[in-house]
């Protein structure tokens, strides 16, 4: 997570050190400012800070540099401090799109609170846009979906590793993600050349070599002209070997070889050719335990897995399914052109506890059947043939049962979770409404939304 910034327009000295170094306290680089002139220029669509403004200034008040910064980016957070009594200010602060007022005078833990609640906000809506650039730049590119400590992990693990040319080891079960994680690291890589992926699982062996290294005409009988193979046309770029576990013992040994001299002689060939690119190896087998078997090189284990990366299953981060069935939905209703289905809160609640051993590609074909009005029942009984929502008595027995090894408090965050994350569905994820439907303050929605991990996408506030 890159570094918190705020920008404080304080016209009293004072009051603007003494905020200053509580911000400065709270983790934020603080940019003072004694009056809204002075701050204008900062005001820019991809500013990565926060903006917290006292209302009365000299010259442009802090109303006016609201809607200025409005104007500019509706998602950047401002923070308006209003004197006591100032209500119909403050009201109409939040009319015009402020994240937040504080009214003078104000406890320092409920400044640096909404700040850093306001911060966050800012950083999941500029991580939001840059995914939307890449994704119409690659179209073609997966999307890391979750807010979950596991794929934070991994995203972290990506921005860390990424940019860097070592190669890397991906070990997860079937459907959790593997590829998707290879191209993002490719993505951050900033690498020129293309993402190849290759499975080596369904390659046949007799055209295994030819296929990753290339051959020259005359090499084998049917060569009739020269082949680049996947290694050389990735030059540049990455290449993604899927199921390695699968790859022939004969042909790791040339892979060995390939991996720590950066060069590859085609089959039939003699002439070196200089390999520039990244490897990326996945697998969901512990290469490691075959390799005490023989059925797998101990030496291009350990020449692979200098950087490793384990990804966890579905089962180990439940609280993403909500926002990955979403987008699941959203891209299925799209494919199909299908209206969107709808669910209850105990659907939601079930599908989470449910075993994907499928894990993501599970269900993101459970999200196909459901846009299809195809979707099976489940082993707890939540949903018909048809789609419609079913819940009874025993459906309410089955998921009590399924949730006795959680406590009580946890079992209602997940109930709560799920209630909200129905309604932000609802609602378009329009914050106001969303709020006025479940009958609580915007505020308080706000702090549900980042305890619950629910902040992942764009949301409306009006």
């Amino acid at each position: 997570m890159s570094a918190s910034l705020a920008v404080l327009i304080e016209d009293e000295q004072a009051v603007r050190l003494a905020t200053s170094q509580t911000l400065e306290l709270g983790g934020f680089t603080v940019i003072p400012c004694a009056s809204a002139e002075q701050a204008q220029a900062y005001l820019q669509a991809g500013f990565a800070g926060i903006i917290v403004t006292d209302v009365r200034l000299p010259g442009q008040s802090g109303l006016e540099l609201l809607a200025q910064a409005m104007a500019l980016d509706r998602d950047l957070p401002v923070i308006v401090i209003t004197g006591h009594g100032d209500v119909s200010m403050a009201v109409d602060a939040m009319r015009q799109g402020a994240y937040d007022f504080i009214e003078k005078p104000y406890a320092t833990e409920r400044l640096l609170d909404t700040c850093l609640r306001a911060q966050e906000k800012r950083r999941l809506v500029l991580e939001n846009r840059q995914l939307k650039q890449v994704l119409a730049t690659h179209p073609a590119m997966p999307e890391l979906i979750g807010q979950s400590a596991a794929i934070e992990k991994i995203r972290q693990f990506i921005r860390n590793i990424g940019p860097s040319p070592v190669d890397v080891l991906i070990h997860g079960a079937t459907g959790s993600g593997k590829e998707v994680v290879a191209r993002q690291l490719h993505l951050a890589s900033g690498r020129k050349g293309e993402f190849v992926a290759i499975n080596c699982g369904a390659l046949p062996e007799s055209v295994f070599e030819s296929e990753i290294f290339g051959h020259e005409a005359g090499a084998f009988t049917g060569a009739q002209k020269r082949r680049i193979g996947k290694l050389e046309y990735a030059n540049g770029g990455t290449v993604f070997l899927d199921e390695i576990e699968s790859m022939p013992l004969a042909l790791q040994v040339k892979l060995l070889r390939v991996l720590q001299e950066r060069s590859l002689e085609r089959l039939g060939g003699n002439a070196q050719i200089a390999l520039d690119c990244r490897i990326i190896a996945a697998s969901k087998m512990d290469l490691l335990a075959l390799s005490a078997e023989g059925k797998f090189r101990e030496d291009l284990y350990y020449r692979l897995a200098v950087i490793s990366l384990e990804l966890p299953s579905l089962n180990q981060r439940r609280s993403d399914i909500p926002l990955l069935l979403a987008a699941f939905v959203q891209a299925a209703a799209h494919r199909f052109q299908k209206t969107l289905p709808d669910w209850s809160a105990a659907q939601m609640q079930a599908w989470q506890q449910r075993d994907w051993r499928g894990n993501v590609r599970e269900l993101r074909n459970f999200a196909d059947k459901l846009v299809l009005g195809v979707a099976e029942m489940d082993e707890r009984n939540t949903m018909s043939v048809a789609g419609k929502p079913h819940v009874g008595n025993d459906n309410i027995d089955n998921i009590v049962d399924s949730e006795s090894s959680d406590s009580l408090p946890k079992q209602l965050d997940t109930y709560e979770a799920s209630l909200i994350a129905t309604a932000l569905r609802r609602h378009q994820a329009n914050v106001a409404l969303t709020a006025d439907s479940l009958g609580i303050p915007k505020k308080t929605l706000y702090d549900k939304l980042k305890k619950y991990q629910l902040l992942g996408g764009k949301l409306a506030e009006e």
